[in-house]
């Protein structure tokens, strides 16, 4: 099956990373429909695009024209039957096979047989998605990193199901929206959290042990690495409940303890300190 160009963009979540592909994929022109369970969240996703825009228009990063011409390519729906007619429709949702291969078996059944489905999962193993559907070859993955608006790399996760046009199409929508991607075999983590989240676990095993507070490990990484951010204000960022998730896929499959996710880690998921997104993780943000 031949390779299709990328019009309309169907993204199925209502987080994050959901409204964060919205954005990137409306500025370069896409037509973008995006789906939440509930109607009052898909509404805050475009309110929550209609903000990031706006500053941008206020900080001369975007013209007003531009604002508004990305937000008519816009519209929010409650039923996965809106994006039949998606050319590539893009699952942002929870980090829970389950809960994705459902999404995946249901997209199957509304959209047109050459559509593309792609996953954002980090870590999730993308061919248990793909084999849930009648089209595995046009199932992949597409990880774009948080926030998805300023970050430029992209991982496109190739199943051993896929084919040459998918990757080659999502490829191209990568390029068209201005990002880096990169192609990764279908291996838990990919690239960047296979790399990543046995670095940000050890630093919270050396504050653990008491080998040093939190505050000078993040200024040790930053100064000493050239890091943007330390290690634990990382981990806020991200959730600290998305990442004892990770570290547990890297650790189921490969069995290597430098996945093994912290104590303190699945203590501070336990009493709800998630990170930025809770109002305090290893840091406050309540003030």
């Amino acid at each position: 099956m031949a390779s299709l160009k990328v019009r309309r963009v169907g993204i199925v979540g209502s987080g994050i990373m959901g409204a964060g592909i919205a954005e990137v994929a409306a500025k370069h022109g896409h037509d973008v429909v995006l789906r939440s369970r509930h109607q009052a969240s898909a509404d805050g996703m475009v309110a929550s695009l209609d903000r990031s825009l706006a500053k941008q228009v206020e900080k001369g990063k975007l013209d007003a024209s531009e604002r508004d011409a990305a937000i008519r390519r816009v519209t929010s729906t409650t039923s996965l039957s809106d994006l039949a007619e998606c050319d590539l429709v893009i699952e942002s949702v929870v980090e829970d096979l389950a809960i994705k291969k459902e999404i995946f078996r249901e997209l199957d059944l509304v959209c047109r047989a050459d559509v593309l489905l792609a996953t954002n999962t980090s870590t999730l193993p993308v061919i248990e998605l793909a084999i849930a559907t009648s089209r595995p070859e046009r199932v992949c993955g597409l990880h774009f990193f948080n926030p998805a608006p300023l970050m430029s790399l992209v991982e496109i996760v190739r199943p051993l199901t896929a084919d040459d046009d998918t990757v080659e199409t999502v490829r191209t929508f990568a390029l068209d929206c201005g990002k880096e991607p990169v192609e990764v075999k279908d291996k838990a983590g990919f690239i960047v959290n296979a790399l990543l989240f046995p670095y940000l676990n050890n630093a919270v095993r050396l504050y653990e042990q008491g080998t040093a507070s939190m505050e000078d490990v993040d200024t040790a990484m930053k100064g000493g690495c050239n890091f943007p951010m330390g290690p634990f204000a990382l981990l806020d960022l991200v959730g600290l409940d998305t990442s004892v998730a990770i570290l547990d896929a890297l650790y189921d499959e490969f069995k290597d303890t430098n996945y093994a996710a912290v104590p303190l880690l699945r203590r501070m998921v336990s009493a709800g300190r998630l990170g930025r997104k809770a109002g305090r993780g290893f840091y406050d943000y309540r003030a």
